[in-house]
């Protein structure tokens, strides 16, 4: 039996060095106003991403290189989403697209500007999704430390 492509992806994802696949989409420093916070079933509460404290009117960098999926509104709010390789696909909000729909973007390409309306003070919305699953995006920064099993006995 084969492990879900969701699993592949995510093992594949932490068998890199995982500040090697993503850069911080905005500047230094990266103070979390929020966490990521997986809901108990995909239809449950949660938070699904992270917020990065950052000044609005800052550029928004592609964190890895990919192909933009998505550069336009969702409900009243304007999001963009880049298919990186592996199955994962990024998504920020408030932003403004400097890119269209179809785009090839490289790590570090501005893809748009910061715009306020996420949380009370400005952020960044940072999501990531393996095969359509979200997973925390600190996968992917390097924020996360990987797990460690001990024997029992």
């Amino acid at each position: 039996m084969r492990p879900p492509r969701v699993l592949v992806g995510l093992a594949v994802a932490l068998a890199l060095a995982p500040s090697a696949l993503w850069a911080w989409p905005v500047p230094a420093p990266h103070p979390i106003a929020r966490p990521f916070i997986a809901p108990a079933t995909p239809y449950s509460a949660g938070h699904r991403g992270l917020d990065i404290r950052a000044d609005v009117g800052v550029e928004v960098r592609a964190p890895a290189a990919g192909v933009v999926h998505f550069a336009g509104f969702v409900v009243d709010r304007p999001v963009i989403s880049i298919r990186h390789a592996g199955g994962v696909l990024s998504s920020f909000e408030p932003v403004e697209p400097l890119v269209a729909t179809g785009d090839r973007v490289a790590r570090g390409d501005v893809i748009g500007i910061l715009l306020p309306g996420h949380c009370s003070s400005s952020c960044l919305h940072l999501g990531a999704r393996i095969d359509g699953e979200y997973v925390n995006p600190l996968l992917f920064l390097g924020g996360l430390e990987h797990a460690v099993l001990y024997p029992l006995g």
